[in-house]
Order: C-alpha cells, then sequence, then structure tokens
C-alpha cells in the first residue's frame, strides 16, 4: 500500500477537518500553538486526533542555534508527544533564538564544523528528552554563505551523527535550486534515502522587488506545476513517502486543500514499487 497524502490543520478548517472521511488523512500541526494546559484548541485536537493521525512539526526549537534547546519548551513538546502519540515528530535546520531574544523566524545556519556539532548536540538533546527519532527539514536558501560543507553533506552528516530522520521539502528544495543554481536531483542523490521520512509540498512566490530572479517560500500559494514535476522525480528516485501539503497563509477553502492532496496521492500511487515476486 502506498503512503498516505496529509494536509497542515490550520483552525479555521477544523470543523472540515473533523467531518473528512478521505482514506489515510493525516494532519501536521505546529505543536507550539497547542502548548497551553487546557481550552478549546486542545479540546478541537483531541477529537481531530480520533478519528485521523496526527505529525507534530516544530518551528521553535532553534536547534541550529549557539544555544541548547530550551527545556521548558520540550517539555511542553513532551507533554503534547505524550497526549497525541503522533505518527512522526519534525524540526528545521533553523535557528530563531539568542540570548533570550525569540524571533518570528527560521533563520539560516552557516554550513561549517562548529555549527554541525552543535546542531547535532541540540538534535541529540531533542531525541533524547522525547524518546522519539526527530524529521529533519531542509531550508528554502536566498544567499550562499562561505560554507565549509554543502547543505546536503551537512544533513547526511547529521543523520550519521545522530539517527535522525529528514524531511524533505521539495518546494524547498526547488527554491534553493532556483536561488543558488543547486542541481536538487545531484542534491537528492547525496542525502541518504532511507533517512527521509516525510515529504512535504508547499507553494511559493516571486519576491516583491526582484521578481522571478528570487523565489520566495511564502506557504501562501498553490503547490507550482514545477515543484509537482520534481515531486515526481523525487518519489522516481527515492520511492513513495508520506506527503503533507502544506499551507499557512492565504487559506483557501478546505476542499482545495483536499483537491491537492488528492495530486499528491496519485503521484505516490503511481511511484508505489511492486512487490517482488515469491517463488
Amino acid at each position: 500500500m502506498s503512503p498516505f497524502a496529509g494536509v497542515s490543520l490550520k483552525p479555521e478548517h477544523f470543523r472540515s477537518a473533523l467531518d473528512a472521511r478521505a482514506d489515510g488523512l493525516w494532519f501536521e500541526v505546529h505543536p507550539e500553538n497547542y502548548m497551553t494546559e487546557g481550552g478549546p484548541r486542545l479540546r478541537w485536537l483531541d477529537a481531530i486526533r480520533e478519528k485521523h493521525a496526527l505529525s507534530l512539526h516544530g518551528v521553535g526549537l532553534s536547534l541550529g542555534g549557539l544555544e541548547r534547546p530550551d527545556p521548558g519548551h520540550l517539555a511542553s513538546w513532551g507533554r503534547l508527544v505524550e497526549r497525541y502519540q503522533p505518527v512522526r515528530i519534525s524540526e528545521h535546520l533553523a535557528w530563531s533564538a539568542f540570548d533570550d531574544i525569540w524571533f518570528a523566524d527560521l533563520l539560516p545556519v552557516p554550513m561549517t564544523r562548529l555549527a554541525l556539532d552543535r546542531f547535532c548536540r541540540n538534535i541529540d538533546i531533542m531525541q533524547a528528552a522525547l524518546g522519539r527519532q526527530v524529521l529533519i527539514e531542509n531550508p528554502a536558501r536566498y544567499l550562499s554563505f562561505k560554507d565549509e560543507f554543502d547543505e546536503a553533506e551537512f544533513l547526511a552528516e547529521s543523520v550519521r551523527r545522530t539517527g535522525c530522520g529528514l524531511l524533505l521539502d521539495v518546494n524547498n528544495l526547488y527554491i534553493s535550486a532556483h536561488n543558488l543554481g543547486v542541481d536538487p536531483i545531484a542534491w537528492l542523490g547525496r542525502v541518504p534515502h532511507e533517512a527521509i521520512g516525510e515529504i512535504h509540498l508547499a507553494g511559493h512566490e516571486d519576491d516583491q522587488a526582484i521578481g522571478k530572479g528570487l523565489l520566495i517560500d511564502t506557504h501562501g500559494a498553490d503547490v507550482a506545476d514545477p515543484v509537482w514535476t520534481l515531486f515526481a522525480q523525487v518519489l522516481a528516485v527515492i520511492g513513495p513517502r508520506p506527503t503533507l501539503i502544506e499551507r499557512d497563509a492565504n487559506l483557501p477553502p478546505f476542499e482545495a486543500l483536499l483537491v491537492e492532496r488528492a495530486i499528491a496521492q496519485r503521484h505516490l500511487d503511481r511511484a508505489r514499487r511492486p512487490e517482488p515476486a515469491h517463488v
């Protein structure tokens, strides 16, 4: 059986999500939006979890930063993992905090040996605290640094050192390839395929000032045709993986997300590798 496609869950869509009946439909949420002691959001999520699988996709642990993950934040993560038993948990190759200042963004990590050491240390802390493997998402990149590793090597070494998995954001890979001149298929050849536990698909837009010369990861548009094409190419190389339609801005009706989810599911079904013959 092929892996299933899911949809990011927003409060505006709770009722429609609760009533959805698509086979295998699962939902992903940002745990930071549910780190409360009670209230309507947890009750809504309880109701969703009774009918659908959940994954938790963190945006606030700053694993790529200088400092260790905040223990209180990790404790809140742990309560949600215990309560909802997510099928997967994930975070980003990014940083978002420094010296008790928190930034509402996922900021780029320089691909240096020192940054790799810190990143792996922080992944180890997260995985030990939660008792789960974490999937790490590749970022959308907009400029080059004087790196000591390329991104694929950095991620592959993180997997080797920590036992983490990878969340392959195909939209981010497409954006980075466009902005920096990276060959996305060559990039894919340098990461361990068996570590890829989930795929994300999202929308991007042209930069308002530069136009098509710079693509921005907005999660505020439909999945673009070239991203669908790259998705099919990725599946041909690694085989099907659970795949999420990710939308965080300019939310369309829930039914429009289900249309994109159905497209992703068709790709997954076509990419399913045949079972070996038994002699």
